[in-house]
Formats: structure tokens, C-alpha cells, sequence
């Protein structure tokens, strides 16, 4: 598929961070992007960063889209997205669902009869897809046709480590975690005198270089540690105080 529009159906703060890397990434520009949600002036302001175009409706970014991602909360899907469901069950159409809890049952039960029409994929995302680093968990069961998979991976790929699994969670839960856990180290930085700007960059600058150094040849964890964990030294004696403290168990 060239030159997709994507819609968003939902445009908070996961549904920016996709348009914003996918725009950042050269993959579509501003203009090709159309979005709904539910306070309009708010969903201009944030649709005018890109150059996006902002409408009133779920039905219009349907009608718009080629790729609608559907970026709203949850507890909300079956009410918004019943009412369109004929307009998403379309030949051209690839619904992408970025819902915590949405598997492609629940979409079926939903869908109804026009489920043997539609063409989903549900994922869960995270936010550093704005810049390039994310991590996109992936449903194995799909009803994309093998180019509609193409075109997903092709737009997606762009922004994300696509990774296809049966259950979803941990990559979507985890940057919360992460940032906690750069958070502590932050505060660690400042107790001994480092300025917190300064702290915030080296811890966050660390976990990115770790990520990267894994990625790289798939080294396992384990080892990776034990190569740092000089005896006596002062990086073991962190280690078993954060063993102490059930760091693992936490």
C-alpha cells in the first residue's frame, strides 16, 4: 500500500507518540494522518504539531483511513466502535488496535457478521515508538492479508522491534517501570552530589545502552552482569545489596 493514510481513532498519548515517530521517521508525512477524539480543541492543538487533520467523528477517520488505529481506552472500544463496525470491515481497510485486554476474540464478538470482512491486527505499544525505540507486541492471530501484513510491518517496523506473541504485556507495562527504576537512580545521583539533569541523562543514557548492547548479539542478561561483577568489587556488592532487597522478586 503507498502512501497509507492512518487514522487514529483516539488521539492521546500513545496515538501521538506513533504519529510522531512515524512521521519523525520519514514513513508518512503530517498530512497523511487523520484523528478523532473526544475534546475536539485540544485534538486540534495536538493534530497541528504534525500538520495532522483533526475530525469530529470515528466514522470519519474510518472513511478517511487506510490503516485506523484504534487508540481509545479500553472500557470505551465497544461503544465507540460498534456503530462503525461495517465501515472498518472493508477490503482496503487494516484496523490495528492498540488496547490493552483486546484480543481478536473479543474483536470477533464484536465485529459480528461483519467479522469475516474485516482485516485486524492487535498489538500493544509503547511510547519510545516516538522516537524510534519502541517495541510493538504483536498478537500472532491476525485476519491481514499477507500484503495488509506488509504494509503493517512496513509502517510499524519503522518505529518499533515488531515482536509476535501469543499473550501481550510485558513491553507495554515495562517503560512505566523503567522510567521508576531511572527515576531511583536519578535520586541515587543527587544524594551523591551529581545535579539532577545530569543524573536523569546518565541513568537514562545507561539503560539505552544496555538495551542496545543486548540487541546487538542477544548476549544473555546473566552473563552480561557477571562480565561487570568484578570480585569484591563494587558493582557485586550492589548487586547483592539489591538482592537483599528482593530486587528480582519486586
Amino acid at each position: 500500500m503507498a502512501n497509507p493514510t492512518i487514522g487514529f481513532i483516539g488521539y492521546g498519548n500513545m496515538a501521538q507518540a506513533i504519529a510522531e515517530g512515524l512521521v519523525n521517521a520519514g514513513t508518512i508525512s503530517g498530512n497523511d494522518i487523520v484523528a478523532c477524539a473526544a475534546h475536539y480543541d485540544k485534538l486540534e492543538r495536538n493534530a497541528a504539531k504534525l500538520g495532522a487533520k483533526a475530525v469530529h467523528t470515528a466514522a470519519q477517520v474510518a472513511e478517511a483511513a487506510d490503516v485506523v488505529v484504534i487508540a481509545i481506552k479500553p472500557y470505551q472500544i465497544e461503544a465507540v466502535i460498534s456503530p462503525i463496525v461495517d465501515k472498518l470491515a472493508q477490503p482496503n481497510t487494516i484496523v490495528v488496535s492498540i488496547a490493552a485486554g483486546w484480543d481478536l476474540n473479543k474483536f470477533h464478538d464484536l465485529f459480528g457478521t461483519s467479522f469475516e470482512q474485516a482485516h485486524i491486527q492487535c498489538t500493544i505499544p509503547n511510547t519510545p515508538m516516538a522516537v524510534g525505540k519502541g517495541v510493538l507486541v504483536t498478537e500472532i492471530d491476525n485476519t491481514l492479508m499477507q500484503e495488509q501484513t506488509e504494509t503493517f510491518e512496513n509502517l510499524f517496523s519503522s518505529i518499533s522491534l515488531i515482536e509476535r506473541v501469543d499473550t501481550m504485556c510485558i513491553a507495554g507495562c515495562a517503560p512505566a517501570f523503567t522510567d521508576m527504576y531511572i527515576e531511583a537512580l536519578g535520586d541515587a545521583g543527587v544524594k551523591y552530589g551529581l545535579q539532577r539533569a545530569t543524573a536523569y541523562r546518565l541513568a537514562a543514557k545507561m539503560v539505552e545502552g544496555v538495551g542496545a548492547l543486548y540487541l546487538a548479539d542477544e548476549t544473555h542478561p546473566g552473563a552480561m552482569k557477571d562480565a561487570v561483577c568484578s570480585p569484591g568489587g563494587t558493582t557485586i556488592k550492589g548487586v547483592a545489596s539489591l538482592e537483599e532487597s528482593a530486587f528480582r522478586g519486586a
